[in-house]
């Protein structure tokens, strides 16, 4: 399964915010198999969004867009996602009654705030979700999201986001299988090797410095998880290698 990483946000471009959603999203789908083969950052832009989002949902398996979402006035990321698939944006009951019950709830447990703030939530703005979409219910927020076709739209609240995604992580997989080694030689040390692993085992290999540059991170991927032992058994006879407790947990 390919799967494309878009995160929407003036903010991240302007190094505002740290854009830990791509990298949390990126483990996770790595972890269940999948293989990104994209991750881009785009401006609050309705048409760069649907542009980016037309493109993607032809050429991958699924997209994964996270970020702007809400009721603000740079909240474009259902705009463009409607766009891309010419599609207009209609309220879905099911999420405007858990808009309405989130407010409640959140009235009810704040009623200072929501008084010295005069809380009013369009609950139809933030219900609102391409026409023929599955709405995905916010279990740790406000905004819902959606399923449009193969294009997966989360909020850019980490926690929000990680929360959502949980609800749809069982639709993503794949037969991508890893494994990581740790080594105290310089990376110029083992360029030889590793080339050498890559073309006898039909495997890829990265190789990455952690922090500090006391050990380097060899990372063996493939689809075939009988190559990726051979690789990894193959290295391990010619490169030295720490096991992971000894580095500290990195």
């Amino acid at each position: 399964m390919d799967v494309a990483i878009l995160t929407v946000g003036d903010e991240l471009l302007a190094g505002d915010t740290e854009n830990t959603n791509a990298t949390w999203l990126a483990r996770r789908l790595t972890e269940r198999g999948a293989t990104v083969r994209r991750i881009l950052t785009v401006p609050d832009d309705e048409g760069v969004i649907a542009e980016t989002v037309r493109e993607w949902s032809g050429a991958y398996s699924a997209v994964v867009v996270t970020g702007g979402l809400g009721g603000t006035h740079d909240d474009l990321t259902m705009d463009g996602v409607a766009a891309a698939f010419g599609r207009p944006l209609v309220v879905n009951e099911e999420a405007r009654a858990d808009v309405l019950e989130t407010v409640a709830a959140f009235r009810e447990s704040n009623p200072e705030l929501a008084e010295a703030y005069d809380l009013e939530i369009d609950a139809d703005a933030q219900a609102s979700i391409p026409q023929g979409s599955r709405p995905l219910l916010n279990p740790a927020g406000l905004s819902p999201g959606c399923v449009t076709e193969n294009v997966y739209v989360l909020p850019g609240i980490p926690e929000e986001m990680r929360a959502m995604f949980e609800l749809v992580a069982d639709e993503f997989g794949g037969d991508g299988v890893s494994e990581t080694l740790f080594t105290p030689a310089p990376e110029g040390a083992v360029t030889k090797q590793l080339a050498e692993v890559r073309d006898r085992f039909d495997v890829a290999v990265g190789s990455y410095p952690t922090r500090g540059d006391e050990y380097n991170r060899i990372k063996v991927t493939g689809r075939d998880a009988e190559s990726v032992r051979a690789a990894v058994t193959w290295l391990r006879e010619r490169v030295e290698i720490v096991e992971s407790e000894d580095t500290g947990g990195k």
